[in-house]
């Protein structure tokens, strides 16, 4: 049985609503319910089994192990860059990014278990985001989970089709690893920043698909590990990416779904 996400019923009365409207208007010019009344049923019947499709919400089995970080989103891995992440880190940080198509499942998941110590949605652009100032300046949520080993800033990222981001978590709550942490309505990237001094390796590449709450990202030093230099986080980085990819774009991404 196909597991659906509640936040559906808003997109699927919106989607009436259209089919109705639609419906009408054909009516005015053609002075007949025949034709506007089939096509009606038809823009209804397909629009919302889309959203069903859009809105499903599989389970997922994610592994206990506290030195793993999951995927978030699924998608594909559009980009891996050593940044520095000053408003929530204060650390020199591996950002991850995942490019979510409109055929991807676009539940959010918690990349390890913790206690969130920060959320909020915080307006902005509307870029493409495949550009990289869309991380900086389009409007986005902002998560941070923290546990004892390490912790992780999630960004879900508007692109410009995009109805907008929801997050289901507070400040001060704790959630496990593959948790259901929110949901992007037709958004389509996902930024995951861990602290470079917490990375022991990066086990994705770009335009690899990842599963959110399957797929490991990265796995995590030992607690009693000395931090890398700078030097060994950018030979992870280089590692990563050293296979040529075709570069993600809005129009390439769309219809291809992670397995």
């Amino acid at each position: 049985m196909l597991a659906v996400n509640s936040e559906v019923y808003t997109s699927l009365a919106a989607t009436l609503g259209v089919a109705v409207v639609f419906a009408g208007l054909i009516r005015l010019f053609t002075r007949r319910w025949n034709g506007p009344l089939m096509i009606g049923v038809n823009l209804a019947v397909i629009g919302c089994a889309y959203m069903l499709y859009f809105f499903r919400d599989p389970e997922r089995l994610t592994p206990d192990d506290p030195t793993l970080v999951f995927a978030g989103a699924d998608g594909k891995i559009m980009a891996i860059k050593e940044v520095v992440e000053d408003k929530h880190l204060h650390t020199n940080a591996v950002r991850i990014s995942i490019f979510l198509s409109l055929m991807d499942v676009h539940v959010n998941r918690a990349p390890i278990q913790g206690r969130v110590t920060f959320e909020n949605y915080f307006p902005g652009e509307r870029y493409f985001t495949f550009l990289e100032k869309s991380s900086e300046f389009n409007q986005h949520s902002e998560i941070v989970i923290e546990n004892a080993r390490t912790k992780v800033l999630v960004n879900q990222i508007v692109g410009p089709i995009a109805r907008r981001v929801v997050y289901w978590v507070k400040r001060g709550q704790r959630v496990q690893a593959g948790e259901r942490i929110g949901m992007m309505k037709f958004g389509s990237r996902l930024d995951m920043y861990i602290p470079a001094d917490d990375v022991k390796d990066i086990l994705v590449q770009p335009g690899q698909a990842v599963t959110a709450g399957e797929t490991v990202l990265v796995s995590l030093k030992p607690r009693d590990a000395e931090p890398p230099n700078q030097a060994s986080l950018a030979e992870l980085v280089e590692k990563a990416t050293d296979e040529t990819v075709t570069p993600l774009t809005e129009t390439n991404a769309v219809g291809k779904q992670a397995p």
